[in-house]
């Protein structure tokens, strides 16, 4: 910074009242509106990120504060892979303490994240071209609340360029995203309790 002459900005005081800017609210989506209008893109968003050898509790105080139902597991810059309040909060816990892997206390998101070579991506090249509908469609099939976004050019290592979350679907369009179909009968709660 020496040779160059900085100065200080010109200030002003404030007269009447004023307004505390706010972000734009969600602008609201139809089926057949453009896939994009619903992603949350990690060029203008940045993504929340927790290590593997950190407490459930840890990772359910960062969604918490965050506002958010999922992390990203990273080690470094390294992704490794994804954890939500589903695999937090659910019975995956209870499942691991009774196959002896220890207390609920004692698993970390290691335990019960979901490794990036077990995730379905959608393209950013495919998602340019889908609609609102086809996400809601796709989350469905998927049976899961979240799809993450790729993008890369061909010989680069792929990035992660975005996410799309049935429940900020479900806010720009009015209308809840169930992802997944419930058990009515008590036949199918004793099949997916056995699963």
């Amino acid at each position: 910074m020496t040779g160059t002459s900085f100065k200080p900005l010109v200030t002003h005081h404030l007269s009447g009242h004023a307004l505390l800017a706010q972000p734009a609210p969600d602008k609201p989506v139809s089926p057949s509106s453009p896939a994009l209008d619903v992603m949350t893109d990690f060029l203008l968003t940045r993504p929340v990120t927790i290590a593997p050898d950190a407490s459930l509790f840890a990772a359910n105080e960062a969604m918490i504060a965050r506002g958010v139902r999922m992390l990203f597991v990273t080690e470094g810059d390294r992704l490794l892979g994804i954890i939500s309040t589903q695999d937090t909060l659910g019975e995956r816990p209870m499942q691991l303490r009774h196959q002896g892997k220890g207390s609920v206390f004692d698993l970390t998101v290691a335990d019960l994240m979901h490794p990036l070579s077990t995730l379905e991506v959608l393209s950013l090249a495919e998602v340019r071209h889908a609609h609102v509908g086809d996400l809601v469609a796709t989350l469905k099939r998927l049976g899961r609340q979240h799809v993450l976004v790729s993008d890369g050019a061909a010989g680069q290592p792929l990035a992660i360029r975005g996410m799309f979350s049935a429940t900020q679907i479900g806010r720009q369009l009015g209308a809840p995203v169930e992802t997944f179909e419930l058990p009515h009968t008590f036949a199918q709660i004793e099949a997916a309790l056995a699963g």
